[in-house]
């Protein structure tokens, strides 16, 4: 018999491909072909059947989906630090606002996700759903970097750098869909920033688009209390209701932070298929509270995770957000059984990918979905020693132990270092913006 010709072989230690559930392959192969996982099995097997035209041995790690995160403004990664120490909304009101007003143009962002991208990949991170301004240009540099990226045409009740009035924001955001709609590492969705930042008018017209071209809809939706007792005081409805009202509660929403829920509102969400984007770092350094995610897997709502940016997180690390996600949602269920490692490894792969509309193509190792695939050493001290892969990637892993990163079948880190990005020239241009962040910040009147 005639071998069958692949592209890749991978053979680990482990073998992790999340569906089907707590399943850990040992001495297993993947093999990619175009982009593709086209065969899974035995390692032994495997290499006697293909022809590989390049074997990757990978002893002592595990091989599992790239991680995705499920929610960030991969540009903030630029105003990391200016703003630490404040509750959200004097943090969005005294010190992002003003400067992304200053400064949130084409060039920042472009600089802005080429730094984010640099540490997502490096992270194990091959998918990221980012919500800012100038999508268009996000899209262009995840494209660069071959990275795989669902950008928020995004909308606001005010100006910006992006667009100065409603229409603006809608046609400019469509341009958008219409550019990136047959790229394969772009997703385009319509992004409301929140219900206190767009008003009934617009929020029903983004209703009215996603019904029509069966668009996600992205929107921080019950981040704060503030937030929930000032739409009940100004409105006589609480946000959830207020978004249901305008038919926005459907399997297309994407709600993320959801940290004041009530039992009912959990229901609803899982009655209508609401994906929930839970963002446990950024929600605790905001003090903005804590996402019911135990009480939310319970009822059957899909929970995906995000780092949220780097401006209120401060990094991009879903290693560590893992770990985060699974302690504090034992805390706040107060039962150390909720959100258990797997689930935590879920919502930052498989989850994700569903909230996404993506879940045919990623958050799995499955024969027919696209390669987005990463190592992770498990060799070393502090992972010793190891008697469950899973718990131990949860609970003990870091990102730096991240190996190797494909996405689509491209290889973007190889033991270690990025194949496309040129680090000390990004390194560079981010120290040259700091300095013009750091003279509009040193304007500002003094209390």
């Amino acid at each position: 018999m005639t071998a069958s010709s692949v592209d890749l072989l991978i053979k680990p230690r482990w073998l992790l491909p999340i569906v089907p559930r707590h399943a850990v392959l040992e001495e297993h192969a993947l093999a990619v072909s175009d982009g593709e996982i086209v065969a899974m099995g035995p390692a032994a097997e495997l290499e006697a059947t293909l022809d590989a035209t390049r074997i990757l041995a990978l002893p002592d790690q595990v091989l599992m989906p790239g991680l995705i995160n499920a929610h960030t403004h991969s540009a903030m990664s630029l105003l990391r630090g200016i703003g630490d120490d404040l509750p959200l909304e004097q943090w969005l009101n005294d010190r992002m606002w003003p400067v992304e007003g200053a400064l949130a143009d084409a060039d920042f962002v472009a600089l802005g996700t080429d730094l984010a991208l640099a540490e997502m990949i490096r992270g194990g991170t091959t998918c990221a759903n980012d919500m800012y301004f100038f999508p268009d240009v996000a899209a262009r540099r995840a494209i660069a970097q071959g990275f795989r990226l669902a950008v928020g045409m995004i909308v606001v009740d005010f100006p910006t750098r992006w667009a100065q009035t409603s229409d603006e924001y809608f046609q400019r955001g469509m341009a958008v869909h219409d550019e990136f709609r047959q790229e394969p590492l772009i997703t385009t969705m319509l992004a409301a920033h929140a219900p206190y930042t767009v008003g009934d008018d617009n929020l029903s017209r983004i209703c009215m688009l996603s019904n029509q071209l069966d668009l996600k809809v992205h929107i921080h939706l019950h981040e704060t209390a503030v937030e929930v007792e000032n739409s009940r005081r100004d409105l006589g409805l609480r946000p959830f209701d207020r978004v249901r009202k305008l038919g926005l509660v459907n399997e297309n929403l994407l709600a993320v932070h959801m940290t004041q829920l009530e039992p009912n509102e959990i229901t609803a969400c899982a009655e209508a298929g609401v994906s929930v984007l839970h963002c446990p770092e950024s929600n605790l350094k905001l003090a903005s509270g804590l996402c019911p995610v135990e009480a939310l897997r319970q009822a059957g709502v899909n929970v995906a995770l995000g780092t949220d940016g780097a401006a209120s997180n401060n990094d991009l690390d879903m290693f560590g957000e893992l770990r985060t996600a699974a302690l504090i949602g034992k805390a706040a269920a107060d039962s150390a059984e909720a959100v258990p490692a797997w689930y935590a490894l879920e919502m930052a792969t498989i989850n994700g990918a569903k909230a996404l509309g993506l879940d045919e193509n990623i958050g799995s190792l499955e024969v027919g979905k696209r390669a987005d695939l990463i190592s992770f050493s498990m060799d070393g001290p502090e992972l010793m020693p190891l008697f469950d892969v899973v718990s131990q990637l949860v609970y003990a892993g870091n990102r730096r132990q991240v190996r190797n990163v494909w996405v689509d079948g491209e290889q973007l880190l190889m033991d270690g270092s990025m194949t496309r990005m040129d680090l000390p020239a990004l390194k560079s241009r981010v120290e040259t913006t700091s300095l013009t962040i750091q003279n509009i910040l040193d304007q500002e009147p003094t209390e």
